[in-house]
């Protein structure tokens, strides 16, 4: 019997990055649902929002911050602007900074998507609210 030797070798590609990820994992309930920073860094942060269904958030916006929408599963009807629109899983939309916008659950299961925030600032105080359902807007 004959035993083979293998040599494996790993290389690893070393990126210049301005400040590490940090893994938050840090969960925020909320009067229409919940949502969870997954990762935070110089400039973006990473969330995982679920609505309940029949609720909505509130007609916002924030100075500091762009967002990216992707659903993972649900039905999610956005006020971006004076545009509205219907995303099922799998699609996606952009939110530009300064821009009034809104995220509802019109379906009967939980709308679940994936947030991306980038900005220079990515603080919860970054939220200019101009009707909520909830009585916390400004």
């Amino acid at each position: 019997m004959v035993q083979s030797k293998e040599s494996h070798q790993i290389s690893s590609l070393t990126l210049p990055l301005t400040s590490a990820p940090t893994t938050v994992a840090a969960t925020e309930l909320r009067p229409w649902g919940s949502f969870t920073t997954l990762e935070e860094g110089r400039g973006y942060k990473i969330k995982r929002i679920e609505v309940k269904s029949g609720h909505r958030l509130s007609l916002q916006m924030h100075h500091h911050r762009s967002e990216h929408w992707i659903v993972v599963s649900g039905t999610a009807k956005v006020v971006c602007g004076d545009r509205e629109h219907i995303l099922s899983s799998n699609q996606s939309t952009y939110v530009p900074q300064c821009t009034t916008h809104r995220l509802e659950n019109p379906g009967v299961i939980p709308l679940v998507l994936i947030e991306v925030q980038n900005g220079e600032y990515l603080g919860e105080d970054d939220i200019v609210r101009f009707q909520d359902d909830y009585s916390r807007a400004q």
